[in-house]
């Protein structure tokens, strides 16, 4: 763990190091995924289930067949049936939470007749086919099935697929039970960048679809980004991330925990305090390491601390201390303040915000109603996380009669003949002359 200090003279030099810092692992993988794409392409099904084998089932027999890839309905039967009742019921209050939010995002159609006389207007319309990619590697990810289909649903796509990664050949039932909430029933227990490229070209078992979303590693990270352009995605999703700004008068064994929330999903996650108590960041990293001597996934989580885990202590929570988390741009951002209205409007760059000493980021994972998938490695600049807008494209379309042409025309058509491009204004002078 790393500590800065906003008065030392380094701190600058110090804290430019974190913000550009890579989080990657180190280990190039476009050349093997590449690799994977191709074959996939090529062989097919085929492919798939080699490298399903290779990665998933080291060992396993017999080998993964093609009419083995789709998850069947009696398998969800089987995995909701085995549910407890109380996991039902949280996964049933968060699926509705996050379809209220989302639905409240829909956007309306629009339409309106200008002063020249043209109708114009624009509508909102469904992808047809979406890929929902969830992780299954470290953890079972149930949240992020209904995060990322529920919205789709809402969008109103016809055709979900998703495909989650089965080490060993075990089905997580609490993804599948996830999943059957969410209203998916075509599943395929493959991941990694050939579940990528399946989805992305298509095989003779799985059909190409549209768009894909959803988190993964490296190789899925990298796959979507090789895919790119043949269909579109939702990001090119880097490890977890989070910012806590918080003042002395919170409980630091709390603060610690969001912390460690963020730490222990992946070796290269991040987790970061702002504050502007020297003591009280004292309280707080001890309270890392006595959590730590605890937690079950404490191997993870202290890698993410001791790599990449930093205490910013700056003179006073302001102006210049939103500044910090604007070019940090966090994926998450915790405001544990006694009145933050100053640091919410401060703050430009941020994927999601939490607000209040009792709004832990592990909220918004799970029950709060808005989206956990949101952009990483300081992508929050100039990107936003998944929405009903990631299912919806937009169509403008335009509508004149003679009149409102005669009353356009003219313009447009001193701008083609400007450009050089004589068809362009021949198609309008040509209406032109007969009205």
């Amino acid at each position: 763990m790393r500590r800065l200090d906003s008065s030392a003279p380094d701190f600058e030099a110090a804290f430019q190091a974190l913000v550009v810092e890579t989080r990657d692992g180190g280990q190039p993988v476009d050349g093997p995924v590449r690799e994977i794409i191709a074959a996939v392409r090529a062989e097919g099904d085929a492919a798939v289930c080699a490298y399903t084998d290779r990665f998933d089932r080291p060992g396993l027999s017999p080998p993964m067949a093609p009419e083995r890839l789709r998850v069947t309905a009696a398998e969800i039967d089987q995995a909701c049936a085995g549910i407890p009742a109380t996991l039902a019921d949280a996964l049933d209050l968060a699926a509705r939470r996050i379809e209220a939010f989302h639905r409240a995002q829909l956007p309306r159609d629009l339409e309106f007749r200008d002063d020249a006389g043209l109708t114009l207007g624009l509508r909102w319309t469904p992808l047809d086919a979406v890929g929902i990619y969830v992780p299954g590697g470290k953890a079972a990810y149930p949240s992020s099935v209904l995060m990322n289909a529920i919205p789709a649903r809402v969008a109103g796509v016809a055709r979900i697929a998703m495909c989650v990664p089965c080490p060993g050949d075990r089905l997580n039932p609490l993804v599948l039970a996830a999943a059957r909430r969410a209203g998916i029933d075509e599943i395929y227990r493959i991941g990694g960048a050939q579940a990528v490229a399946a989805l992305a070209h298509g095989t003779h078992t799985i059909a190409a679809v549209d768009r894909i979303v959803g988190p993964g590693n490296a190789y899925v990270a990298e796959a979507k980004r090789q895919v790119f352009g043949h269909v579109g995605i939702d990001s090119i999703a880097g490890p977890s991330e989070v910012v806590i700004v918080a003042d002395r008068d919170n409980n630091p064994h709390h603060v610690a925990l969001d912390l460690l929330a963020q730490a222990e999903h992946d070796e290269n996650a991040q987790a970061i305090l702002v504050t502007d108590h020297a003591a009280f960041a004292d309280s707080v990293a001890a309270c890392v390491q006595d959590i730590l001597a605890t937690l079950p996934r404490a191997a993870i989580a202290r890698a993410s601390w001791d790599r990449y885990g930093a205490v910013i202590v700056v003179p006073c929570l302001d102006g210049a201390a939103w500044e910090l988390v604007n070019r940090l741009a966090p994926e998450h951002l915790q405001l544990m303040l006694a009145d933050d209205r100053a640091a919410f409007a401060g703050i430009r760059h941020a994927g999601a915000i939490f607000r209040g000493r009792h709004c832990p980021e592990a909220v918004g994972d799970y029950v709060g109603g808005p989206n956990h998938v949101l952009p990483t490695s300081r992508t929050a600049r100039f990107a936003s996380g998944l929405s009903v807008y990631d299912f919806l494209k937009r169509t403008t379309w335009i509508a004149a009669d003679a009149a409102a042409l005669a009353e356009v025309g003219p313009a447009a058509v001193a701008l083609a003949e400007a450009e050089g491009l004589h068809a362009h204004a021949a198609s309008i002078a040509v209406r032109l002359a007969r009205t």
